[in-house]
């Protein structure tokens, strides 16, 4: 189906469909597979641990295949993202719409990335469709953050701007409400009174910004067991030039570099019951994976759900996660997000000129309308997978051996078989994909756990995102990760960007996955090069 336009996006949406539409074909997409049943809402009892014989089932599942048979070459794993996947290795790799898209729906992405490219400026502005920027934002645009649609990377240097990455804030909860209210996912996080809970580094004319994001690197140098080093480098974020009054003390700082943005369509479809069924918070199987899902607020609906979207699973959907990035990013509200991205102490902020319109509804006037947010939330869906290079290359295929034996799969579970369902979601429907992730939350250790301000480490418990606490994180999706620097020369890995390359990132495994560090440890040259060889196919 198509998506309903006012007549200002009429004009946009002739335009790129006459110049783009009559060189596009239609792909058919006939997959014939075996549909994933049983697909309950998450429970909130479904957090708690299972044995290992049900979670080794769950995992087969899940494959569809003998989970052992996955180790070996499976022609399948090619098109990592199904009949959505895209043959591309270039600098374009991440920016493609699924190739099963009808011509039908092809002008609806492209108006999305219309507006998921161009800057907002600040209101008041001819330029209704994209008018009312701040007044404390990041950024003016989504792909200043997500470059090409890829990932960002942490400042290199005290003179480097900030844009593809942010900094989250939160308090530690001080009183019984503040826990009880955490506890039950009642709400995302205590907030800072003046500094809310995203730091601002910009700010309208007249506007204060909140302050401004620096960081500077020590060398660890790690070494294998045969003596080979690798230097990793440990960044400390500091917070100057503070916009309105100091920073508490125990304020929690957590850096994000903007996550790429293939195959969230396809993450969003996989059921709940896949990812709850995975979790082991307990480690009742005992093999020091706990993983535990997020309980998540939706803003839109008020309910509570599974968490799938961000570093910490803290957006349970894809219109929920974009709606969120254009207010705290933008300072754009809609009708999920439709108050201003101001603390009730920010004053200049608070009587700043919005751009918001009204929508001919009856409720207040919000900046990004429905159809606009609509468009979005389709390109977002529809960016492609690439398919995967050199899958059966020897070298491959040690690698990928090396990535099972040390159980690396344990968290990065390779592959779905998506339900067919009734909504719009038609080119994701009844796919096999290969993402590499349970979307769950694992504790990372020490090194990756958010600081205070001060530069200490929170208490295990304090809670910073719903259920996520400061050393949890979200298993990111590998797929394109082989990819990652074709895309854009500067991206970084993990959720801060200290790792330069995907070996380095595991190399900062902590925690959970201590053990499976320890692992990659004792690899000699042959089998760093297998592995990285595995890792660079996908």
């Amino acid at each position: 189906m198509s998506l309903p336009i006012n007549k200002k996006l009429l004009s946009i949406k002739k335009n790129i469909t006459l110049s783009l539409l009559s060189t596009l074909s239609v792909v058919i997409c006939t997959l014939t597979v075996v549909i994933l049943s049983g697909c309950q809402q998450p429970t909130e009892t479904a957090n708690e641990g299972q044995d290992s014989t049900a979670r080794i089932k769950m995992k087969e599942k899940l494959a569809g295949i003998p989970y052992q048979q996955l180790v070996t070459f499976d022609p399948q794993e090619i098109k990592q993202g199904g009949d959505t996947g895209i043959s591309i290795a270039s600098s374009e790799s991440y920016s493609k719409p699924s190739s099963n898209i009808p011509a039908s729906r092809k002008g609806n992405f492209f108006i999305g990335n219309a507006f998921f490219k161009q800057p907002w400026v600040v209101a008041p502005s001819s330029t209704d469709n994209r008018d009312g920027l701040g007044a404390l934002f990041n950024v003016a645009a989504c792909q200043s953050c997500h470059i090409k649609d890829g990932r960002g990377h942490a400042p290199l240097h005290a003179d480097d701007n900030a844009d593809s990455l942010l900094i989250r804030l939160a308090m530690p909860a001080t009183t019984e409400q503040q826990r009880l209210a955490l506890k039950n996912s009642d709400i995302e996080k205590v907030s800072h009174s003046v500094y809310g809970g995203q730091l601002q580094d910009r700010g309208i004319q007249g506007v204060p910004a909140e302050a401004k994001v620096a960081v500077t690197w020590t060398q660890v140098p790690v070494t294998f067991e045969d003596g080979h080093v690798v230097t990793l480098r440990r960044p400390n974020f500091q917070l100057k030039n503070p916009g309105y009054g100091s920073f508490d003390a125990d304020l929690m700082i957590s850096p994000r570099v903007a996550l790429p943005m293939i195959g969230l369509g396809l993450l969003e479809h996989i059921p709940a019951q896949a990812i709850q069924g995975q979790a082991d918070p307990n480690d009742v199987d005992n093999d020091s994976i706990s993983g535990k899902y997020n309980w998540v607020l939706d803003p839109q609906t008020g309910k509570k759900s599974l968490g799938k979207f961000g570093w910490k699973a803290g957006q349970t959907r894809l219109i929920t996660q974009n709606m969120s990035a254009f207010n705290e990013d933008m300072g754009l509200t809609s009708r999920i997000r439709p108050i201003e991205s101001c603390t009730k102490n920010q004053s200049h902020c608070l009587k700043a000129q919005t751009g918001a319109d009204d929508q001919g509804d009856g409720k207040p006037p919000v900046e990004v309308s429905d159809e606009v947010a609509r468009f979005v939330e389709f390109y977002t869906q529809n960016l492609a997978v690439p398919d995967r290079r050199n899958a059966n290359d020897k070298i491959v295929l040690a690698g990928k051996k090396r990535f099972y034996d040390m159980g690396c799969q344990s968290c990065h579970t390779p592959r779905y078989q998506l339900p067919k369902g009734k909504g719009d979601n038609l080119e994701q429907h009844g796919q096999i994909i290969y993402p590499y992730t349970d979307l769950l939350l694992h504790d990372m250790g020490d090194d990756l756990a958010d600081r205070t301000i001060a530069g200490k480490l929170p208490a295990r418990d304090a809670q910073v995102e719903f259920l996520a606490t400061s050393y949890e994180w979200r298993t990111p999706a590998l797929w394109g990760i082989g990819l990652a620097q074709t895309v854009d020369s500067q991206a970084t890995f993990l959720h801060d960007g200290r790792a330069r390359t995907p070996m380095e990132a595991v190399l900062w495994h902590g925690g959970e996955a201590q053990t499976h560090k320890q692992q990659v440890l004792k690899l000699d040259k042959k089998g760093r090069e297998e592995l990285q060889a595995f890792l660079d196919s996908l």
